[in-house]
């Protein structure tokens, strides 16, 4: 199935978001959740290092704020855009928001429970499953990542 157009603008937001994390140090995450309207209702950022809060993901950041702004744990209208593959913890909060589609750019090959390593967002044996896109944007969204953890030092050339 064939992203919409908006995916990528949405994902630009959320690169944006991933961008900023590196201020702090945070591994650059970034999320956003959108309205049906198109409208942002939330952002975030990794920032674990930021508070020294293991859960502080930039999908539970984006969560919070979305239900703090709407006054509502029902997170039933939205669609949250990721950089990197939510993993099993950010998975669990998705499924517990009631978020019904969720579009993310880099697969997380280690962690990532939205299809690589695990697949919580869509198990049949859950009450709750969520309309998934992958891979919007996904070169940008590895390479950031890919230069954050090879650090400044290394050499720019190669690589994604």
């Amino acid at each position: 199935m064939h992203a919409p157009a908006e995916f990528a603008a949405w994902m630009e937001l959320a690169l944006a978001e991933a961008q900023a994390a590196l201020a702090t140090e945070d591994v650059p995450v970034g999320a956003v959740l959108v309205a049906p309207d198109g409208s942002v209702v939330a952002v975030g950022r990794n920032e674990r290092e930021l508070h020294t809060d293991p859960t502080a993901h930039a999908e539970v950041v984006a969560i919070r704020r979305a239900a703090a702004a709407l006054d509502d744990w029902h997170l039933t209208e939205l669609t949250l855009v990721v950089t990197l593959e939510p993993c099993v913890m950010c998975a669990g909060a998705i499924l517990a928001a009631r978020i019904p589609r969720v579009v993310f750019g880099a697969w997380d090959e280690k962690a990532g429970a939205v299809g690589s390593v695990y697949d919580v967002l869509r198990d049949r044996r859950l009450q709750h499953r969520v309309e998934v896109f992958a891979g919007v944007e996904a070169e940008r969204c590895s390479r950031l990542l890919t230069d954050f953890f090879r650090g400044p030092d290394a050499d720019a050339g190669g690589g994604l």
